[in-house]
């Protein structure tokens, strides 16, 4: 089948998208101290935009791949990113309840599917290396999401949050406009897919269990976004300040790390680099959990979030190599359900925080890491057999 599409036009343009989706994950907790003065905003009616925000990201997750799957890649990143325009400049320029809450679903909604075509799309134009290509793709979530804090700290004394937010919406209109533009691969099911082709994802054992490390995966790294600073301020004593540094610290780790698996262990085998991301993060986990002042428990982080870089990017490259033709479906079925544990395991965090406290982070973190570890296991043992 001849190529019709330039892959390093696709392949940057997929990391902006990615870079927005990095930016609009962090956007609302960046800005939620001025949204609540502005708003007259209780705890509760915080809590509930939080709440919208994974609502609309797992809806554009569901959606997006039968979409690009029938369709192709272009018109829905296109209106993806123009969602997140609208979003952004509700978000900056309103003084309605009811859009302020539209607007948080709309960039919710456009920032999932942009998340779940970038990663498929970049799985379809890499012959090899998948899972090394997403890595770098990852990479450019991690700019977002460090990149927008601090971009509002620098500029609170000077400018208005409101012409930020409104500036990142500029940055998604042109990025629609560069999809709208763009050439993507064509659409792989252009004649619809098939309820036994959709059957088949549902008992694949290998797919579902991607899924399920997934959500764990996605779990642990929610846990650590959700409930850090909260346990460094209680735990070590650490100023709000101090403990959004270590918090930032595991980021950090993980998008060098993301490079890092992109370039220098770019050759090194799925199982290998899991197994040693396994050991990365058991050693965090052991630092951070027995440290008792903010430096070591940031350098348990840093060393967190290099240990978690590898998780999505190597199952999704599984996933991708395992349904070529049906990458943006297969992709859809994972992260959703690698939301849904996010989620949910969050959740029930909250309620045990709430009534044992807070001290139980670290062991629902190892509760996550040893259900990767056997999962892993299995998934790799699965795999080896089918290629013999």
């Amino acid at each position: 089948m001849k190529v019709t599409y330039n892959r390093q036009l696709v392949f940057w343009s997929a990391c902006l998208g990615m870079l927005l989706f990095g930016i609009g994950l962090i956007m609302l907790g960046s800005v939620l101290p001025d949204l609540r003065i502005k708003h007259s905003l209780d705890s509760v009616e915080a809590g509930t935009l939080f709440s919208l925000l994974p609502v609309g990201i797992i809806a554009g997750s569901l959606l997006f791949g039968p979409v690009c799957d029938r369709y192709g890649y272009r018109t829905l990143l296109a209106v993806s990113a123009f969602l997140m325009f609208a979003g952004f400049e509700g978000l900056a320029f309103t003084n309605t309840a009811w859009i302020l809450t539209a607007s948080v679903l709309l960039f919710g909604l456009g920032g999932g599917a942009i998340n779940g075509a970038t990663n498929a799309v970049v799985a379809d134009i890499s012959v090899s290396g998948k899972g090394a290509d997403l890595s770098i793709l990852g990479v450019f979530f991690g700019i977002g999401a460090l990149g927008m804090p601090l971009l509002l700290s620098l500029l609170k004394k000077s400018v208005e949050f409101e012409a930020v937010v409104a500036g990142t919406g500029v940055l998604a209109l042109a990025a629609g406009i560069l999809f709208a533009m763009v050439h993507f691969p064509a659409a792989k099911q252009a004649e619809g897919i098939s309820l036994k082709q959709e059957g088949a994802l549902f008992r694949d054992i290998t797919l579902l269990l991607i899924a399920f490390f997934l959500f764990f995966q996605s779990s642990l790294e929610g846990l650590i976004n959700n409930w850090t600073t909260t346990y460094l301020m209680e735990r070590t004593a650490a100023p709000q300040e101090a403990a959004l540094m270590g918090l930032s610290g595991s980021v950090a780790g993980m998008t060098i790390m993301r490079l890092m698996i992109g370039t220098i262990f770019r050759k090194m085998t799925a199982r290998r680099l899991l197994f040693v991301s396994f050991g990365i993060i058991l050693v965090a986990l052991i630092l951070f959990s027995l440290s008792r002042s903010v430096i070591p428990a940031a350098a348990g982080l840093f060393l967190l979030g290099a240990g978690l870089a590898a998780g999505f990017p190597t199952m999704l490259g599984l996933v991708g190599n395992r349904y070529p033709d049906l990458s943006g479906t297969a992709f859809s079925f994972v992260l959703v359900i690698g939301l849904l544990g996010n989620m949910l395991v969050n959740y029930t965090m909250g309620v045990v925080a709430e009534n044992h406290g807070i001290k139980y982070l670290t062991w629902f973190t190892f509760v996550a890491l040893t259900m990767l570890i056997i999962i892993a296991t299995v998934i790799f043992e699965r795999l080896r057999k089918t290629d013999r």
